[in-house]
């Protein structure tokens, strides 16, 4: 079973031409960036025991970013070093990274199909990013496993999503959606929100070991995200070990 949610690809593609317009519809996304990845580059340094403060950290690594949209993770992985790979259901939104990333000289593999697809290839990575995607796929526990299954023995997989429960209710629906104007309204549901725990348990299931969690928080006064350890009411991340 693909994990593609064709009524999810819809709604993003629309607005495919402006994935690098940082005051458009993916301005959040622009936001949450510095500190995603600040979180990626450190869990990926920390892993692979590699020099944080070196401009080309992730030299020698294969990264692949499930969901990839315009490129906005991809890139500066690539400027990392990294080897990067980046995936996408939406054929307009790999189109519009593919154009970017050849404005800025970074060569970046990008593939408008399914993750599945690949599990078919065989291939493996060094580490597999599935960012603010699990919310959006047909059937998470499923497409947990693919994740974990791209990523080689002992390496990393990084997920990143929203919480369910009354606060994320309120902030990210009502408040993201209907008072802040944030998304579009529709972008999220929030029952296929999910919680730390169970992620957690798929991430059992499907041969991994959650390794570190870390919350998100959104400051609306400067529009920023911050890194909180205690904070994982809403939007966070799990860091895996893949076995």
């Amino acid at each position: 079973m693909h994990s593609v949610n064709e009524a999810e690809i819809q709604n993003f593609s629309k607005d495919s031409a402006h994935w690098w317009d940082e005051t458009g519809p993916f301005a959040p996304l622009h936001q949450l960036n510095p500190a995603r990845l600040s979180y990626i580059k450190a869990q990926i340094c920390n892993h692979y025991g590699k020099d944080e403060k070196d401009i080309k950290a992730l030299k020698n690594l294969s990264v692949l970013d499930i969901g990839c949209g315009g490129g906005l993770v991809c890139e500066p992985l690539a400027r990392m070093g990294a080897d990067v790979t980046g995936l996408d259901a939406d054929a307009q939104a790999v189109g519009v990274a593919k154009d970017h990333a050849k404005e800025n000289r970074l060569e970046i593999d990008y593939r408008a199909e399914s993750a599945e697809k690949l599990v078919d290839e065989k291939t493996r990575f060094d580490v597999v990013l599935a960012l603010e995607i699990i919310e959006h796929v047909n059937d998470p526990d499923n497409f947990v496993k693919t994740v974990c299954s791209l990523a080689k023995p002992g390496g990393l997989v990084i997920f990143s999503t929203l919480n369910r429960n009354p606060k994320s209710y309120a902030l990210g629906i009502v408040a993201a959606e209907y008072v802040l104007g944030l998304v579009p309204k529709g972008t999220h549901d929030w029952n296929k929100f999910i919680k730390p725990a169970e992620l957690s348990k798929m991430l059992r299931v499907a041969g991994a070991e959650a390794k570190d969690l870390c919350g998100l928080r959104y400051n609306p006064f400067n529009k920023s995200f911050t890194l909180d350890k205690h904070d994982l009411d809403v939007n966070y991340f799990v860091s895996a070990k893949s076995n």
